[in-house]
């Protein structure tokens, strides 16, 4: 099973700021087990919304927004993909992290789907799926 890790934003992150050298150590340690176990397919951090933007849709329209976004509770400093068992896995591995923030702060947990989650995919469909991650792992692995 694969699961999102999501580190929630802050005023710092949002203001664009670094790190500090203890956290960055601490944060590549703990990468390191992850990798070490096999469980991580990912993982990155993000620049303030301030560098993103958003793209709305009715319909056919599309509207353009560009950042900063406002409401910081609802923006993402940071994410892991793994590759874990189960739910109480991932919780396991996220009760581990470092704390982002050294402050109070929350750490979201969501499985991704999978082709066998779409019951209304035809095979062929999840053939080509399949075919993509393929083909999009080869030249990943270039």
């Amino acid at each position: 099973m694969r699961f999102m890790v999501i580190v929630k934003a802050n005023e710092d992150t949002e203001a664009g700021a670094q790190p500090s050298e203890e956290m960055l150590n601490e944060m590549g340690a703990f990468n390191e087990e992850l990798a070490k176990a096999g469980v991580l397919l990912a993982g990155e951090g993000l620049h303030p919304s301030s560098k993103g933007a958003r793209v709305y849709f009715s319909g056919d329209k599309r509207t353009v927004v560009d950042g900063p976004f406002t409401e910081t509770k609802e923006l993402i400093a940071g994410f892991w993909l793994l590759e874990v068992k189960s739910l109480e896995e991932a919780v396991e591995w996220v009760k581990r992290v470092p704390n982002p923030t050294g402050e109070e702060s929350q750490i979201e947990i969501r499985q991704v789907f999978t082709e066998d989650d779409f019951v209304n995919a035809s095979e062929e469909m999840k053939d080509r799926e399949r075919q993509l991650r393929a083909e999009n792992e080869a030249r990943a692995n270039g």
